[in-house]
This record gives C-alpha cells, structure tokens and sequence, in this order.
C-alpha cells in the first residue's frame, strides 16, 4: 500500500516531485505578448448563471441515485457575478441530438488507469437518455500534437458510428490542448464535431511545468498495472505556458464550433491534503488554483464560460478514493464529487444550445 501512495500521490501529478526555490515562472522574452484581462475582454461569454440553473435542476432531479450527491450551491465556488441565467424550464428527457460525448483523459491517464480500475462511470447514466459516452485513448506522456493524431484516427476511425450523431469532445486537463490541436490540425474531423469543453483544461499551461521534467513521468511506469506507453515524450513540454500561448497566438480555432470551459477553483476545505504542496507552489504566482492549474490558464479564448467549481485537479474527474479508500482516507481525502451530475448539465447545456441554434 505504501509503493502504491507513493506513485499515484506524487507522480500522478507530473509537478510535485519537482521543487526549486527559483521563481516558478522563469524570467523570458520569449513567447508572444500577453496580458490579462476580464473574460468578456478575450471573447468569453459569460453564462454561469443559466448553467446553475440547467445543473441544479440535474441536482434536484438525481439526488442521490448517483454516487457523491451534494447541495448543488456547495458544488460550484461564487466569482463575483454571475450572468446568464434565464429562468426557463430545463428539460431533462430524452436528447434529441443523440450527443455523442467522447472524454480526452489528461497526462499519465493510461499509466494509472488499472490501479483506479476505472470503469467509464458516465455511460451507463447517461445512456438511459439517449447519449452516449467513451474514451479517446491518448498517449499519457506525448506530447500535445502527437495525441492530436490519435484523436483524429479516433474520430475517423469511427465515422461511420458518428453518422447522424453530434460529438462533443471533452477534454480534462492536458486532454484539452491536445483536443484543441486536433481541431485545428485536422480540418476533417470537424463535420463530426458539434462542441469542445475544456474541464479543468490546461488551455494556457501551467506554470509547474517549469519546474518539472520529462524524467519526472518515469515514475508512472512504476505504478502496478501501468501500461505507459512511449510516445514522444513531451508531455511536460505540451504543458509549458510559453508553448501552450505561443500555440493560441499562432492558431485560431475554426468558428464553427461550439466552445465551453468548465474551470476548477476549489476552496481549500475541498482540496485534498496532498496536492496541498503544488497548490503553495503555483500560489506564487496565483493563488486561484486547483492545484495544477490557475483558473484563467483552463478557459478556451473565446469560450462560453460554464461554471467555476468547488473542485480540485483530480476530484473533477480522477476517481481515486472509490478504488482505494485508504489513500482517500489519508491523501486524496476530498476526491468525491457529483462528477455523473455535472456531466448531465454540461450535456443537456450543449443540447439546449444546439436546438437554439437550429431554430
């Protein structure tokens, strides 16, 4: 159990074994020029108030039949005012678009996905009203641009399934850039596409990729059952935000898609005890983290703004206590949470989006 705790608590994240006592984020005139600026300011359309409303009535309508039910306010951490919110009916029946919602995993995935035994825990939910949902598989230490291509052979390797369906491709954490250059790279892809959401997505990087390397994933291989593969090796490279901002300078993402952004933004009492020490180090440069991730690197520019939620990196969509209830014990010790709810109300938002659009 000790062997176990080691590997998955500190290399599951690719960023706490490293420690330097540098500035996290190195001193460069590299990259393009950037700045920070309200949502609204870099396209964002702000419509966390309408999406309360589709995910408390998903609340209300599940309760407990799916696992880690919560009060829905509890769910999701307040950023000021929130806009959007309509008042209307949600519908909760059978979808009419027969979504399609197909899961990009974040970095390492494969390397640890037997010990989590992990079993795709939103299939069977959502299968009873009509959608669908499976798994990319992605090279859990490649780089961006290698799984770009692994998502397109996904994609098109299963077209003749996807006919008179709509994708929604969702990528958590790494997942996200990588689903962002299939889009643009592959222009082929995209007549299956109707919506990319980005959950807990490093969209603009992550500063602890600086003080991280690629020697650091190795210690995924150790990981029993791990079925690591090669790749190309630049997983860390991917996360680096000079690369993952020079990327969106240079690459417009196509107009004919619909995007989201779902960001994690968790109070400390829902943070689990050991991502408390790569929280204290991305604090350095903001403490609006999620252990991993700053909250304005995980939205996609130009983006409908879904919800910020009471949620660390891993809880969000890394089931590790269920497995293992000793680490979630000790460690990982807030890694439950209403992930089949949430992922309910951003498909039904999508849905109810596409039927706005085709009236």
């Amino acid at each position: 159990m000790k062997s176990y705790l080691t590997t998955v608590a500190v290399s599951a994240s690719i960023l706490l074994a490293a420690c330097s006592g540098a500035p996290l984020v190195p001193y460069s005139t590299e990259g393009p020029p950037l700045t920070l600026v309200p949502a609204s300011n870099a396209g964002v359309v702000d419509r966390r108030g309408r999406f309360r409303e589709v995910a408390c009535a998903v609340f209300e309508a599940r309760g407990d039949s799916l696992p880690h039910n919560r009060d829905c306010e509890e769910a999701f951490t307040r950023v000021g005012s929130e806009a959007g919110a309509t008042g209307q009916e949600v519908d909760l029946g059978a979808s009419t678009f027969k979504l399609v919602g197909a899961l990009v995993p974040g970095i390492g995935w494969e390397c640890f996905e037997d010990w989590l035994k992990y079993e795709n825990e939103f299939s069977r939910h959502m299968a009873q009203f009509g959608f669908e949902v499976y798994i990319i598989d992605v090279a859990g230490m490649s780089g961006s641009t290698f799984n770009a291509r692994l998502i397109r052979d996904a994609i098109i390797n299963n077209k003749e399934q996807l006919q008179g369906k709509k994708l929604v491709l969702i990528g958590y954490s790494k997942g996200a850039p990588d689903t962002l250059e299939a889009i643009v790279m592959y222009p082929e892809i995209r007549p299956y596409i109707a919506a990319v959401v980005s959950v807990a997505g490093a969209v603009g990087g992550s500063p602890l990729a600086y003080a991280a390397d690629e020697v650091d994933l190795d210690l995924l291989k150790h990981i029993p059952g791990s079925n690591c593969t090669g790749g190309d090796g630049k997983a860390v490279e991917s996360l680096l935000p000079a690369v993952r901002q020079a990327w969106l300078a240079a690459n417009p993402l196509p107009d004919d898609i619909l995007y989201y952004s779902l960001v994690t933004f968790p109070d400390r009492e829902h943070m689990s005890s050991v991502l408390n020490s790569s929280w204290k180090k991305l604090a350095k440069v903001d403490p609006r983290n999620d252990s991993q991730l700053i909250i304005y690197d995980q939205v996609i520019p130009g983006s409908t703004l879904l919800a910020y939620l009471n949620a660390d990196h891993w809880a969000v969509a890394v089931p590790i206590s269920e497995q293992h209830p000793f680490i979630g014990r000790h460690f990982v010790n807030h890694n439950t949470y209403p992930r089949q709810h949430m992922f309910e109300a951003v498909m039904r938002m999508i849905e109810e989006d596409l039927e706005a659009l085709d009236r």
